[in-house]
């Protein structure tokens, strides 16, 4: 054991804020290809049980019709993961990246329990997933990434983000002193 924790040691594995930086990545990489994805008529298409059923997102249909909604998420997507691209140099525009994120994800994950036949009744329903609902779950993790990012660039962007394991009293109660 002592030897894999040293040859992992050796490979980087423990370097500070590698976690950090990789889930930053992951974050703009997962962007581009899901921007990417909704130029594209299939795409637009695949979204509608989705965004029909979605109580945060669904008035994008009557605003923009099938095809814009899919290129405003696209568009949004883009600048979420750009923003959150551009937090490697500047940790606000980080902040306001993982902030969107935040928010989009909040609209994915909401809309599992209005998926329609989102559970799979063949396998006796809740908890056995289908397909639509498999493919939301995965932004649970989505969130909690976005809500750590968000955490990270908004300490780091006050200059809270030096110290390691700062309570959230201790934030609040530096921002009130600076405020």
């Amino acid at each position: 054991m002592k030897a894999l924790v040293k040859m992992l040691g050796k490979m980087g594995l423990f370097r500070e804020g590698l976690d950090y930086q990789l889930l930053r990545a992951s974050m703009v990489i997962m962007y581009f290809f899901f921007g990417y994805q909704k130029w594209f008529e299939y795409e637009a298409k695949a979204l509608i049980p989705f965004i029909s059923n979605s109580p945060l997102v669904s008035w994008l249909y009557p605003l923009f019709g099938i095809r814009g909604a899919s290129w405003f998420l696209g568009v949004s997507e883009w600048t979420f993961g750009g923003l959150i691209f551009l937090g490697y140099w500047s940790k606000k525009l980080g902040a306001f990246g993982a902030a969107g994120s935040v928010f989009t994800f909040l609209a994915t994950v909401t809309i599992i329990p209005f998926i329609p036949n989102g559970w799979a009744a063949s396998a006796g329903g809740f908890p056995a997933m289908t397909i639509n609902t498999a493919f939301l779950m995965k932004d649970v993790v989505l969130l909690a990434v976005s809500v750590y990012l968000l955490r990270q660039d908004a300490l780091r962007a006050w200059g809270l983000g030096e110290r390691a394991g700062v309570s959230q009293v201790e934030v609040a109660s530096e921002l009130a002193v600076r405020n």
